[in-house]
């Protein structure tokens, strides 16, 4: 099994030539810093269910728990494949690619703290 996947080539590490490594690991600081803000939304679900229990009553606990889940999990996809497409343009001279997802992100934060101060102020 572990064979196989070792030998699979990407796709896209096969085309164009190897970019400045200095390049290579910013953007995959880069990366691991998308990684880090994932496992704190992962932090973040699992004390709003575990650690507020006077917060809200447990189904609205729920909801947001499940809601900081699912965006963390989705981020975590979201920077691999980041990561991934900018090495590809990297690797081919290209101009990196600029994300909306980043408006996403910062909608996502802001609507999750105006549920809070609804949830805290009722």
């Amino acid at each position: 099994m572990h064979e196989k996947l070792r030998r699979k080539k990407i796709k896209w590490r096969q085309t164009g030539e190897a970019p400045d490594y200095r390049f290579s690991l910013a953007n995959e600081r880069t990366y691991l810093a998308w990684i880090r803000t994932a496992l704190a939304l992962l932090a973040g679900a699992i004390a709003v269910d575990q650690l507020t229990p006077d917060l809200a009553n447990p189904v609205v606990r729920g909801i947001l728990s499940a809601f900081l889940c699912a965006c963390s999990g989705l981020l975590a996809i979201f920077a691999y494949r980041r990561w991934a497409a900018n090495e590809a343009s990297m690797r081919k001279k290209e101009e990196l690619k600029y994300t909306s997802f980043l408006k996403v992100i910062s909608g996502v934060v802001v609507c999750f703290t105006l549920a809070l101060v609804l949830v805290i102020s009722l």
